[in-house]
């Protein structure tokens, strides 16, 4: 498989800095799933073992693994971050899947305590399962359903969450003999937000009340304030395809645009996927343009093409 992250991408795939908004946004045939995937990798991948003291005597404080993870070269897990995936249009089983390509072992993260999820897909639409037919993980608490397109109670699941991966990484650090009993950092990564808002108007019993579709998108961005507030960072994928975003003729378009716009704007960095302008290509799937709120970090935009084994190449124009 080409390069787990693209070179050109690691400085944006790193640790975010406390309470950041990291938007990705993407489009019909210019897919986040390569990206989330990669923001997932990069928060969970294995750490480095320490080195040998001979070899630690000589070498500076800082590595590069713990600059890219948040960490300040003193060990003890500063730099692990746990990872709380909401997931509205995949399941876990891609997931799963996918990142096991990537060499993460989502399993494993989560019984050390470092991953949790909550399935945003399977209960919004069906009765809530017993608790007998719940899977083990889910009812020892490793896996949340949402069954309610509510932004309080997608809030309150997901705190939930967020709350368990705070206590378990000191029970972890404790049963793993590590003696690592520093709180994690939790990034809270939302696939697909702006299902919710169809999702609610869906279950309306006046479609066409435009005014409680508006009430929606303003609680749905409250509940995420209240996240950025409560969690390290959040990391949020939107679809901009240009009927949701320029049409605005129903009241569904009108929020989505409000919802993204909104966000993007308030955004520490969006990391935007769309075509390329002159069509299709062999060797190119797309581009991404990365830009910044402020005027700290240059803005860049790159070509990328993902690959039929799921590997990725991100490049400059003209290479």
């Amino acid at each position: 498989m080409t390069s787990r992250i693209p070179h050109l991408l690691e400085p944006y795939l790193s640790l975010p800095d406390e309470a950041a908004l990291v938007v990705l946004t993407g489009v019909l045939g210019a897919s986040t799933n390569w990206l989330v995937l990669r923001h997932l990798h990069a928060l969970l991948k294995p750490q480095s073992p320490p080195l040998s003291s001979s070899i630690t005597a000589s070498t500076p404080p800082v590595t590069g693994n713990e600059a890219r993870n948040g960490g300040s070269g003193g060990g003890e897990g500063a730099g692990e971050a746990a990872v709380l995936l909401v997931s509205f249009l995949r399941d876990f089983a891609f997931w799963k899947e996918n990142l096991s390509r990537l060499g993460v072992d989502l399993e494993a993260a989560a019984r050390r305590g470092r991953f949790g999820y909550v399935d945003g897909l399977s209960g919004l639409f069906t009765p809530s399962p017993a608790q007998g037919q719940l899977p083990q993980q889910a009812r020892q608490g490793r896996r949340r359903v949402l069954t309610s397109p509510a932004a309080g109670e997608i809030g309150r699941v997901v705190l939930e969450g967020v709350e368990q991966l705070r206590r378990g990484s000191s029970t972890a650090a404790v049963a793993s003999g590590t003696g690592e009993t520093g709180e994690r950092k939790v990034v809270v990564v939302v696939d697909g937000l702006d299902l919710v808002l169809a999702a609610s108007s869906s279950m309306s019993p006046n479609p066409g009340a435009g005014q409680q579709a508006g009430a929606t998108a303003k609680a749905i961005k409250e509940m995420l304030m209240d996240l950025r507030e409560k969690t390290h960072a959040a990391i949020v994928t939107l679809a901009v395809d240009d009927p949701l975003i320029k049409e605005q003729e129903t009241p569904l378009e009108k929020q989505h645009a409000w919802f993204a716009l909104s966000l993007a704007h308030e955004a520490d960095t969006v990391l935007s996927l769309r075509l390329l302008d002159t069509g299709t290509a062999k060797d190119v799937s797309g581009v991404i343009r990365i830009t910044h709120s402020g005027a700290r970090t240059k803005d860049h935009e790159y070509l990328y093409h993902v690959g039929g084994d799921g590997g990725v190449r991100v490049f400059e124009r003209g290479q």
